[in-house]
């Protein structure tokens, strides 16, 4: 067995946690190939990636409770065995109503890894340290969106799209090996919840009415909603009009995602140095910055990869710090209920990018104006969540203390 504090342990919950990625870009390269060889339109294969962020969401709200109850590590093993299950159900779909089905169910198991990563991060490490936890295991998870792309258009060129299903399938039985064999429980017994519905509910709602709790998730989701558009959207943009290859489209995908590598390298190395808020406030401004200059561009009607790829390498750079940030900050004040903080927090995020992938789908008009307006919105909203919500909250404490020690 692993000992829970250790650096193998941090990197055995990051991988658990790259499913989520994995199973989202991994197969982005194949998405034109797949609509041609399933007989069906665009709006349909981007589908399949809302229609997992949906089920993602749902999932979420049910296992983050039950692992608060059973533990983390049970919890686990049953989501990935549905999601190996679902994966050949995808790998050999024969048509698109199949593989929306195998997506659907891979959502619902690929949930128990993100989760309950987070929440084991919060279990092991506490408030504070757990923001500099989750940005190294940000970084480390970094690789994934940055391999993937690149893998699955190997993969479509040597031996179809079926194959990178058939890859994820083994990924998830490799992880399911490790989490049976090495992996301790996190979870100590004595802080075990109840799974009774009125306690799971009452939970829920304590949760919204914390006001730090529904600004730190909106930040994260609002800017997890641009990176899903971007998901959504970029290989149409990048391949079908603006002519990149597979190949060259996964090398984009690995600029991009290096921005978000070094944002969670510089959120672990400044976590201390700059505090939590002063973090989330440089980077939801530059989120805003790198969105509005891709809406401009795409406006304007400049149409090349540099002013998609180019901003949205500074808006990951952003994305980088927030979302450990924001996760550390949303699941701090709970660790009572971390599992179903990190449900919520995981739904509302999962729920709000899918509507904006979905926005991207139903409106695509061939050129990057869709998907670029998007991104700019999700950027202002973590802006502005950030300075109505957090900020408040961080000088009501301020002035609480100062009353304090004059008292």
């Amino acid at each position: 067995m692993l000992r829970l504090t250790s650096p193998a342990t941090i990197i055995v919950l990051a991988a658990l946690t790259a499913l989520g990625p994995l199973a989202t870009d991994m197969y982005l390269p194949a998405m034109p190939v797949m609509a041609e060889a399933l007989n069906t339109g665009p709006d349909q294969v981007q589908l399949t990636l809302s229609l997992y962020m949906a089920g993602f969401a749902m999932a979420q709200l049910f296992c983050g409770p039950i692992s608060d109850r059973f533990g983390r590590r049970p919890v686990m093993i049953a989501g990935f065995t549905l999601f190996l299950a679902a994966s050949l159900l995808c790998a050999f779909a024969p048509s698109i109503e199949w593989l929306l089905a195998g997506r659907f169910l891979q959502a619902f198991g690929g949930a128990a890894g993100p989760v309950l990563g987070r929440a084991a991060v919060r279990d092991i490490y506490g408030p504070v340290e757990a923001g500099r936890v989750l940005s190294y295991m940000a970084s480390t998870m970094a690789m994934a969106p940055a391999l993937a792309p690149v893998v699955g258009a190997g993969l479509l060129l040597f031996f179809g799209w079926e194959s990178v299903f058939l890859l994820l399938a083994v990924y998830a039985a490799i992880m399911l090996l490790i989490l049976a064999l090495l992996m301790p429980e996190p979870l100590p017994a004595d802080r075990r919840q109840s799974v009774a519905p009125r306690v799971i509910l009452a939970n829920y709602r304590m949760l919204l009415t914390q006001r730090s709790f529904v600004g730190y998730t909106l930040i994260n989701a609002s800017g997890f909603s641009g990176l899903f558009a971007f998901l959504s959207g970029s290989s149409f943009v990048l391949i079908e009009y603006m002519g990149l290859s597979p190949f060259q489209y996964g090398i984009g995908f690995i600029l991009i995602v290096a921005g978000f590598f070094s944002g969670t390298l510089f959120s672990g190395r400044y976590s201390h140095r700059l505090g939590r808020d002063r973090l989330l406030l440089m980077a939801t401004l530059m989120c805003t910055f790198a969105g509005t200059t891709m809406a401009l561009l795409a406006i304007g009607g400049v149409h090349q990869p540099w002013a998609v790829v180019g901003p949205h390498i500074l808006f990951l750079f952003g994305f980088g710090i927030v979302m450990p940030q924001s996760m550390a900050g949303a699941l701090a004040p709970n660790p009572q209920c971390a599992g179903s903080a990190s449900s919520l927090f995981g739904f509302l995020q999962m729920t709000i990018a899918a509507l904006g992938g979905a926005l991207v789908g139903q409106f695509h008009d061939g050129t990057s104006r869709t998907m670029a307006i998007t991104i700019a919105l999700g950027g202002g909203v973590s802006l502005a969540a950030y300075l109505r919500l957090i900020r408040p909250c961080r000088r009501e404490a301020r002035i609480s203390r100062a009353n304090c020690r004059q008292g």
